[in-house]
């Protein structure tokens, strides 16, 4: 059995990753202060966690001082309190945040961690690209290294990174056309991109929808390719995958949202920001169904949100996995590692 992470010498062994974490952690402060951020502390209960519909929360209830229960969710996100501030005026904002999300463990998920997500108004969201880039080479740089590892992989923070559109990808490492499985205004075909995922050998499902079968794709051909030697950032996602991002106005098909990967790992999401109150919701509705369909529940909209949505600014924003940067610029290999005190 292997010994708890409060065993006195597993903690030896473990105290240079978290004092790197620590490290890494003002550097990132530092970074953002020099480029103008506040810093920002939203609260960890909400509303609503979210309405993604493969996002999964965690129920809690509130008690009133009369003993009555209201329902509450710890966020799997700062976003929609970090995008309120944005429409009551503030215009660069930053936040280090605890987040909580269910159904996720293993050596790069755990249901609680640590997201650093930020906020620029009146900004395009190419400019996250060049932040995020920063804050990595910042990082990697005080943690004593001058690569991020995962595993056998390996990846220089100081390379300029590779930009590529998602359906790009899918044609370079996949052999699959993604966008002749979408109609001109968005629409997606299920069956088509069944078609050519079954004509590369993956497995579909009879009630895989076309978004799973673009995941299975996206896992399993596309990732393993990305970040390898420099940063990618994958770029351009379907709209149909973007529920909180402003489409492309030059395609309508595709959307203002990026990925950026490194080792083949996951970092950050980032958008081109979604305004349209009106648009937002029936996005969310849209979620909602499929995940009602999919896990037999819903979450509830923030009505808040929406009108606070009406009220934002343009602008452009991102989360980044605190702890998967920590893993990846220490060479750890699982984030239980780089967590001070690891969930039970």
């Amino acid at each position: 059995m292997q010994n708890p992470w409060w065993n006195a010498q597993t903690h030896t062994d473990r105290r240079p990753l978290l004092l790197a974490r620590n490290r890494i952690l003002v550097a990132q402060r530092a970074w953002l202060a020099q480029a103008g951020f506040i810093e920002v502390d939203p609260a960890a209960l909400a509303i609503s966690p979210g309405n993604e519909a493969h996002l999964h929360g965690f129920a809690t209830q509130a008690l009133g001082n009369d003993g009555a229960a209201r329902q509450m969710y710890l966020h799997t996100s700062p976003e929609f309190a970090m995008k309120k501030l944005l429409a009551a005026g503030e215009t660069q904002i930053a936040a280090f945040s605890h987040v909580f999300r269910n159904r996720e463990r293993g050596a790069l998920h755990s249901p609680e961690f640590t997201m650093l997500e930020w906020y620029r108004a009146h900004t395009d969201y190419s400019v996250l690209m060049v932040d995020i880039a920063a804050l990595i080479a910042a990082s990697v740089r005080v943690a004593g290294s001058d690569t991020l590892r995962f595993r056998d992989k390996q990846c220089d923070p100081f390379a300029p990174f590779e930009r590529i559109s998602v359906h790009r990808a899918f044609e370079i490492y996949a052999g699959v056309d993604l966008l002749a499985t979408m109609d001109a205004a968005g629409q997606t075909n299920r069956d088509a991109l069944a078609a050519q995922a079954r004509a590369i050998h993956l497995r579909v499902a009879d009630d895989d929808t076309w978004s799973d079968i673009l995941s299975r794709i996206l896992s399993e051909k596309v990732e393993p390719h990305l970040g390898m030697g420099r940063l990618t950032v994958l770029d351009h996602y379907p709209a149909a995958e973007a529920a909180l991002a402003r489409k492309l106005p030059s395609d309508p098909r595709l959307a203002q949202r990026f990925e950026v990967y490194a080792c083949g790992v996951e970092l950050a999401n980032g958008f081109g920001e979604l305004t349209d109150a009106d648009e937002q919701r029936r996005r969310f509705a849209t979620e909602m169904a499929e995940k009602q369909r999919v896990y037999g529940e819903t979450y509830p909209i923030d009505e808040d949100f929406l009108a606070a949505l009406a009220q934002m600014p343009d602008a452009a924003g991102i989360a980044m996995g605190f702890d998967r940067v920590v893993m990846l610029a220490t060479g750890a290999p699982r984030i239980d590692d780089v967590q001070w005190t690891p969930v039970p």
